[in-house]
């Protein structure tokens, strides 16, 4: 060998890139113009070569590609400096590569190339929307591809928890859950929703798919005020809340069983608050006489139907006021008490403590609760006939 020694100014960096991107390796060798190699007793010039290590493949010589891989090859520059391009790398290109240069004895240096591929969902082994029973049990499966191994993690589109029961029924709630399969146990119309199976390995981007778990049940209807009053001449709301799934036919009747439709005298709306949730509302314009009586909200979906009663009766007004019908009955039972009738009371003919308590005995009332007092007039005439 004559010369100076060839030598790698920088190592051989390892690369990672996505499937489908460049990948390239930057070999610098220094002195390697000035050395001879003795080959068959000729002095020639040593070289540069680039070699698949773990196969062995040699892949290119100086600036010349050995190998049937069109996506592969070499740039010289700067004199020192040899490059080895990969173009639109693939998962079989991951490996090590070595730039060797042929010294007696020979060096080299090798590097890494890791080919990762993002996740990608395996819809043909995924789950897809699903429908049970209440009180049944779903089984949601996500399976996905990349490298690295994908992870899989389930969440609420909602933001809600996810309930897992176990055998002995414990019941946890999570935010999120990572298995490729997620199994719901015993599942209530709480937990309908969508649901998102996530796949990650570290690679952009992540991937999910959406399941929509349907659970169905015979419609439930609560109603609010099952008693509504209302002046008449005026605007009147009745209100039922559904619930139900699948989604139910909902609608309203009078108590003799007449449908209600909509017109000038009657608006009817529906107002989503869940999947499975609904409130329903009738109003009903310039309330009169004739609306008075018994209305029925009514649910009805494929599993069953459901009817919830609301009655609905006038308010008078009293000087300007809302007055139930009770607050008249409470004033005629409570017409004593007042100051007026304890002064007539007392002004009334003189009798002393002892027959007074007697004679208040007798007409079965007690002098001291005077709320229970009888009109004077009569106390008076049940005096008389005592004495």
């Amino acid at each position: 060998a004559l010369g100076y020694e060839p030598d790698f100014i920088y190592p051989l960096e390892n690369v990672t890139i996505p499937q489908g991107r460049d990948a390239t390796f930057t070999c610098v060798v220094n002195n390697l113009g000035g050395y001879r190699v003795s080959a068959g007793g000729d002095p020639s010039q040593a070289r540069v070569a680039w070699i698949k290590a773990d196969t062995k493949a040699i892949l290119a010589i100086h600036e010349h590609v050995i190998t049937n891989n069109a996506r592969l090859s070499v740039t010289h520059s700067d004199y020192n400096t040899w490059t080895l391009l990969i173009r639109s790398a693939r998962r079989e290109d991951r490996g090590q590569y070595m730039c060797q240069v042929n010294t007696d004895p020979m060096k080299s240096q090798t590097a890494f190339l890791e080919v990762v591929i993002p996740p990608d969902i395996i819809y043909e082994e995924t789950s897809g929307d699903m429908m049970v029973p209440e009180g049944g049990s779903a089984k949601l499966v996500c399976k996905a591809k990349g490298y690295p191994k994908p992870r899989i993690t389930w969440k609420r589109e909602d933001g809600g928890d996810i309930i897992l029961r176990g055998l002995q029924s414990a019941r946890s709630k999570v935010q999120s859950y990572e298995n490729e399969v997620l199994s719901l146990v015993k599942v209530t119309r709480s937990e309908m929703g969508a649901y998102l199976c996530i796949a990650a390995n570290g690679v952009p981007p992540s991937v999910s798919k959406r399941m929509m778990v349907h659970v169905h049940f015979h419609p439930l209807i609560q109603v609010p005020n099952q008693l509504v009053g209302a002046p008449t001449n005026t605007d009147v709301t009745l209100q039922c809340h559904v619930e139900a799934s699948p989604k139910a036919i909902n609608y309203w009747t009078r108590e003799n069983g007449e449908m209600i439709i909509t017109s000038d005298k009657y608006q009817m709306s529906e107002h989503n608050s869940s999947y499975y949730s609904v409130q329903m509302r009738l109003i009903i314009r310039r309330f009169g006489k004739i609306d008075i009586g018994g209305y029925k909200c009514i649910s009805k979906n494929s599993i069953g139907d459901a009817e919830g009663n609301i009655r609905l009766y006038e308010m008078q007004l009293k000087g300007g006021q809302v007055q139930r019908p009770d607050e008249d009955l409470e004033a005629e039972v409570d017409p004593l008490g007042s100051d007026e009738l304890d002064e007539e009371f007392n002004s009334s003919n003189a009798i002393n403590d002892d027959e007074s308590s007697v004679r208040g005995e007798m007409a079965g009332v007690s002098s001291s609760s005077p709320h229970f007092f009888l009109h004077p007039p009569v106390l008076l005439a049940l005096l008389v006939v005592c004495i």
